[in-house]
């Protein structure tokens, strides 16, 4: 069937352009392009076989060609797109325009403080970047480079000589461009009225949350502020959904880890467990498995703190304690809603831990975190908070646990051959390595240190009849470990080395992340 832009492309002897292939984004060319503009006349210059060329809906609006063949000092050549193709290429391109927060920096006047005035300019569209007071504008900025970045956290961080703001990305710390320390006020301020925090309250800790687009992207994000001896802290989590709901296929697990853990969170009762430290990516392996069932035939429940993404056709309950709605007390009342699958955003309390596990032992699939340093070690933290151990062995279907470890960069990672690393941990596994071709980082412009973006590194128990024996009778860590491996565990070390060994990240990195 034929677009009404191609009809019109064709009655104006006009080329119809349908696919990105078929040009080029320049963002230099939108440089004094307002995007608001651009949106609201869906409107764009692009390359085109290296001629630029205005690519509008309506090539009638010959006032708007002119404009822009006016600003940009070339012939107005109009090519015609769908207006919802247009409005895609322009989000596309303006967030390819290299608007770092230190050239605005550097550009600004001493006396553009911006102070509390014009601060209560607001705008959720992160790509008006030019609209709004200067502090706005430099908070924008400042966001946009971070979500450009990948960054899932940024740091604002009060000194005694300088305001200093990091990115966190790929779980690492870079220190970015600081803003002039007489702005810090203004900027801490900002960010408080962005998610309605008390800007008169700098005494106590705050938290907050707040939504900002890009284009048609909505990213949520986290705001905590702590006061400190030279003023305030205040934390940005980003909540980037693009970014964070992956599907099981893109979490790094190997072929026998994941066709395992596959057929387990396909059971209609008993525990899923996900172990690890703070910010190994537990959360995203736990949605990841949630995404994949029927929520449509299944009625899937959740309680979190806090919900950090929003699922379509899952019911997810945000735990409140200061009116009563703990992790318990909301389990309690799940239970009551027919639920086929629950999923208990961590399990850190023995009351908790013993609804969970009588809701899996009562027809329930339940999924759950806990901080553990391996698999093994979920069995005796549960025992800790007092669960009966013979429960657990009934229950406990899947205990895996996880780390994340940064990727080379494929541009820049060089081939070496493995020389000691000298770690005296390390070295009974040395021999996996030994006379093998491995790769370390180098650094590019496309990459941080020679890494770029992150994959998962796992162990998974699969119980059977002698691990629930040996948990029954409450055998110690070793034994269980030594039965999970004669059961086709693979520890997380060798997963790691397993990764090595196949160019995806280097030695230096699974030193410091799980040796």
């Amino acid at each position: 069937m034929t677009s009404n832009s191609a009809e019109i492309a064709k009655k104006y002897r006009l080329e119809y352009i349908s696919s990105e292939d078929m040009l080029k984004l320049d963002p230099a060319l939108v440089e004094k392009l307002p995007v608001d503009w651009a949106r609201s006349n869906a409107i764009l210059p692009v390359r085109i076989n290296g001629n630029i060329i205005i690519l509008t809906a309506d090539p009638a609006d010959l006032s708007s060609e002119e404009y822009v063949a006016l600003l940009l000092g070339v012939e107005a050549k109009v090519a015609v797109a769908d207006e919802l193709f247009i409005l895609k290429c322009i989000d596309k391109c303006y967030f390819q325009k290299d608007d770092a927060p230190d050239k605005f920096i550097s550009g600004m006047a001493p006396s553009a403080a911006g102070v509390i005035e014009g601060i209560a300019d607001t705008t959720d569209d992160l790509l008006l970047s030019q609209q709004g007071s200067p502090v706005t504008q430099l908070v924008n900025l400042i966001l946009l480079e971070a979500v450009k970045k990948g960054a899932s956290d940024i740091h604002f961080e009060s000194f005694a000589d300088k305001l200093r703001v990091r990115y966190r990305i790929d779980g690492v710390l870079f220190e970015q461009s600081s803003p002039p320390k007489h702005m810090e006020n203004a900027i801490m301020s900002r960010l408080k009225i962005m998610a309605r925090m008390d800007i008169a309250e700098k005494r106590l800790p705050q938290d907050g949350m707040c939504k900002v687009r890009l284009g048609e992207r909505e990213i949520d994000i986290r705001i905590s502020s702590v006061p400190v001896s030279e003023g305030e802290r205040i934390v940005l989590r980003l909540l980037n959904k693009e970014t964070a709901l992956k599907p099981m296929s893109d979490l790094g697990m190997s072929a026998n880890v994941y066709e395992r853990f596959i057929k387990q969170i396909r059971n209609p009762h008993g525990m899923i467990i996900v172990c690890g430290p703070t910010g190994s990516g537990k959360t995203t392996t736990l949605y990841a498995a949630i995404s994949s069932l029927d929520s449509v035939r299944r009625n899937i429940l959740t309680i979190e703190d806090p919900v950090e993404y929003e699922m379509s056709n899952i019911g997810q309950i945000q735990v409140k304690p200061k009116i009563g709605l703990t992790f318990s007390n909301g389990l309690r009342h799940i239970l009551r809603q027919d639920p086929d699958v629950v999923f208990v955003g961590e399990t850190r309390d023995p009351e908790t831990a013993e609804i969970a596990i009588r809701a899996s032992l009562t027809g329930h699939l339940v999924f759950t975190t806990l901080h553990t340093n391996d698999a093994v070690g979920a069995m005796p933290r549960l025992i800790d908070m007092g669960v009966e151990p013979y429960l657990i062995a009934s229950c406990l279907r899947v205990s895996l646990a996880q780390r994340l470890v940064r990727t080379l960069c494929s541009d820049c990672k060089r081939a070496v051959e493995y020389r000691s690393s000298g770690s005296r941990l390390f070295e009974s596994y040395e021999n996996m390595l030994t006379g093998r071709t491995v790769f370390e980082p180098v650094g590019c412009p496309r990459c941080l240190e020679g890494y770029k973006g992150r994959t998962g590194v796992y162990e998974l128990i699969e119980t059977n009849g002698k691990i629930q024996e040996a948990i029954r009778s409450s055998a110690n860590e070793d034994d269980i470990r030594r039965l999970a491996v004669e059961n086709g565990m693979q520890p997380l070390i060798h997963d790691a080395i397993s990764k090595v060994s196949q160019g995806v990240t280097s030695v230096s990195e699974i030193l410091s992340t799980i040796v």
